[in-house]
């Protein structure tokens, strides 16, 4: 079976690779997937299957008729974009202007897409499979598409579920596993001060947002890491800051955005408390009305030790011993989380670097990857899911 699996996807290869470089030509944000959808449902539909479409944008679909009792294998794929400029370079780079598959979504989606066909022509012979893909749309957006996605059924009947996450940090041909937390908690914060503004020649006699936001951009992170413990790992890091416009006049409104990361749940359940608390204390000496607004996010990925191994041994008879390695957690945040809150499950990181060359990080617009991950991904998901 192991052999066959290897056939069918190297037989796939070809077109799963202009599946991706289609994909990654056309991205879509989050919500807005609607091509995507099609294209994915109209090639399912050409493999004999019945993807079923879901309200707004993104689908599920069955493979097999299931193994007894045992319930099927879900496999997800995320399949939105995000709103950044391509600059790859590549010959099929994105045609959207400000949107670009620079998280690896694209590749994710070619994974499943090919693990679902090799799984369906397994089934046409005779192999017994009960597998569901499941193609999701906006998990860029917070706290992600999963939410919808899982409330229109998508887990029904589901008893474990895997996925895979582009890894440019990892060369093409390398598997990283890890069992517990894989990634961290992310939330959205802002917080906007206000006063009446004035003169900067007088600024005794209002609230000065500007120096306040600064002691709330400086002083808050510090506060976090002396309320919760280290251990868990809490990070707030500012992406944007902004207030007034002249450089004479103190404005009467203030902002700054980031996001408050944690690797532990526990910490992050505790950690909006804390960090409301620290910003009402940082500005209490400047006279400034001060509100906090926390978007949560999602919660770390937390890997089953089970699923994980079965990951793991779906690696190693795709790329041998040494293929399948120990990844570190990181302060990303993914919204796969939320299946993992329902049933067993697992991700793993696929290598996507070619050893030797550059290297870019996820969530830039330089970001290259190695397409020979995707027939490797797909081999991986598909026996996978045959176990």
């Amino acid at each position: 079976m192991s052999r066959r699996v290897d056939d069918l996807v190297a037989g796939l290869e070809a077109e799963l690779v202009a599946f991706r470089r289609d994909l990654h030509a056309h991205p879509e944000v989050s919500g807005q997937e609607f091509r995507t959808t099609t294209v994915l449902a109209d090639r399912l539909r050409q493999a004999g299957l019945r993807p079923r479409l879901l309200q707004g944008t993104g689908l599920v679909c069955d493979v097999g008729d299931g193994v007894g009792e045992r319930g099927r294998i879900a496999l997800r794929a995320d399949i939105d974009a995000l709103p950044l400029e391509d600059a790859c370079g590549c010959e099929f780079a994105s045609t959207v202007p400000g949107v670009a598959h620079a998280c690896g979504h694209d590749v994710h989606t070619a994974v499943v897409l090919g693990a679902g066909l090799t799984l369906a022509r397994l089934a046409a012979e005779g192999t017994p499979v009960g597998a569901r893909l499941i193609f999701q749309p906006a998990e860029e957006s917070m706290p992600g598409g999963a939410h919808e996605v899982i409330a229109q059924g998508a887990l029904d009947g589901v008893v474990k579920i895997g996925a895979v996450h582009a890894e440019p940090k990892l060369d093409v041909g390398r598997l990283g596993t890890r069992i517990g937390p894989i990634t961290s908690a992310s939330d959205m914060v802002t917080v906007t001060l206000s006063s009446g503004g004035g003169h900067t020649s007088r600024p005794h006699l209002t609230g000065d947002v500007v120096y306040a936001l600064g002691q709330v951009i400086t002083q808050v992170p510090a506060v976090l890491g002396r309320r919760l413990d280290p251990r868990s790992g809490v990070n707030l890091t500012w992406g944007a800051v902004h207030a007034g416009n002249a450089h004479n006049a103190i404005p009467a409104t203030g902002m700054a955005r980031g996001t408050l990361r944690c690797l532990d749940v526990r910490a992050w359940e505790k950690a909006g408390q804390v960090l409301q608390d620290a910003v009402e204390q940082v500005v209490a000496p400047y006279d400034v009305d001060v509100t906090v607004h926390l978007v949560r996010g999602v919660p770390p990925v937390d890997n089953d030790a089970d699923v994980t191994h079965a990951l793991e041994v779906a690696g190693t008879a795709t790329l041998g011993d040494g293929g399948v390695v120990l990844t570190e957690q990181s302060l990303g945040g993914e919204d796969f989380a939320w299946y993992l809150t329902k049933v067993p499950g697992a991700m793993a990181r696929l290598g996507t670097a070619t050893p030797g060359e550059a290297r870019y990080d996820l969530h830039q617009g330089e970001l290259r990857v190695d397409e020979r991950a995707i027939g490797i991904g797909a081999r991986v998901l598909a026996r996978f899911a045959l176990g």
